[in-house]
């Protein structure tokens, strides 16, 4: 029984270019912050990834002073900074200038795009409602920093949540949050938070199981090397697709390593929308494009001789063979002991107007 305040069905989630919910295609987002530190840089990054297919671009707005102590280190097995790198420093590198911010937005507007960011704090929300910020995604770092996510939930606009490290308690505990501001708009990502995630780590069926607790739209934000695991999330129902996107893997920077490329971004919308194709609704029927198989393929009952109008069909008269537009095999005993209305060729395919 679900133990949350969560919704009890399904239900879809109104973005800016898309709805996003069971049904709908897959929403597929570049995460592009940690990849560009100028306008430039932004710009080309966010042009590559519609060019690639992406239905929206995100960034990431936060200032080291608010994001970081100067306690906190690096030490995950796996990331760029390991050991004795200071977080607070690496933050203060790579950090986004406000203005340059406001110049990436301004250029998504022109262009149409759907862009949307990442805030580390609430001073960051402010920012990013003066740049007229339309979708809040909260990190997996901020999953349980239930006064984030209230301040963000009062907005009434779109959220997108990762769970990376998170017990489904507390995914329950900021999904409450959440929707006791009276904002329903909540899609749940599935996450690994390890740069990059190995397989054996991500537990994708654990996506599954959060969709069936809380009954929101939920997804998969992913930092596995290649397409393989965004692609099987896809074929387990994920509404929404999310990965780290960069024009060069070898650029300085903690993310450009895990990060697709445009080539690879291309397979993986390519692939996405094959496997939707392959979903199809679930009734299972012959596909359309089996008409024609289904009866060359198929096969029917058919007379090993000769039999004379008037005759008894019996078992040693008749086989199963290919075409399939007669009498299916699953109705043999039906048709052993009748009668041939008419004269039957030996090998004739047999039809219930040739029997009685």
């Amino acid at each position: 029984m679900n133990m949350f305040a969560a919704p009890a069905h399904s239900q879809r989630v109104k973005l800016p270019n898309a709805e996003v919910g069971p049904g709908c295609p897959v929403y597929i987002i570049a995460e592009i912050g940690g990849n560009f530190s100028t306008f430039e840089q932004g710009k080309g990054l966010i042009d590559a990834a519609i060019d690639a297919g992406s239905d929206a671009v995100k960034i990431q707005t936060y200032k080291a002073h608010t994001v970081s102590s100067r306690k906190a280190m690096f030490s995950a097995e796996g990331m760029e900074f390991t050991g004795d790198a200071s977080q607070f420093d690496m933050f203060i590198e790579y950090q986004i200038d406000d203005r340059v911010q406001e110049e990436i937005y301004a250029y998504a507007r022109e262009q149409g795009v759907v862009l949307f960011s990442t805030p580390g704090h609430q001073s960051d929300v402010e920012l990013l409602e003066t740049l007229g910020n339309s979708i809040y995604k909260i990190g997996s770092d901020d999953a349980v920093n239930l006064p984030l996510l209230r301040d963000v939930a009062q907005l009434q606009k779109p959220i997108i949540l990762s769970t990376g490290m998170c017990t489904m308690r507390e995914v329950g505990l900021a999904v409450d949050a959440v929707l006791g501001t009276g904002n329903d708009q909540l899609i749940l990502l599935h996450c690994v938070t390890n740069y990059p995630a190995a397989p054996a780590s991500v537990n994708l069926l654990a996506m599954v199981e959060m969709q069936r607790e809380f009954g929101l739209p939920t997804g998969y934000s992913d930092h596995v090397l290649g397409n393989e695991i965004c692609l099987a999330a896809a074929a387990l129902g994920a509404c929404v697709l999310e990965k780290h996107f960069t024009l060069d893997k070898s650029a300085d920077g903690p993310d450009h390593a895990l990060s697709s490329t445009p080539d690879e971004w291309r397979a993986l919308v390519e692939g996405t929308r094959s496997v939707e194709q392959a979903l199809g609704d679930g009734v299972k029927r012959p596909a359309a494009a089996e008409k024609t198989t289904r009866i060359n393929n198929r096969k029917s009952l058919i007379c090993t001789r000769d039999i004379k109008a008037g005759e008894p069909l019996l078992a040693d008269a008749l086989d199963i063979k290919r075409p399939g537009y007669g009498i299916a095999p699953c109705y043999w005993e039906a048709v052993v002991g009748k009668t041939a209305r008419r004269d039957i060729p030996a090998d004739e395919v047999l039809t219930w107007d040739m029997v009685a």
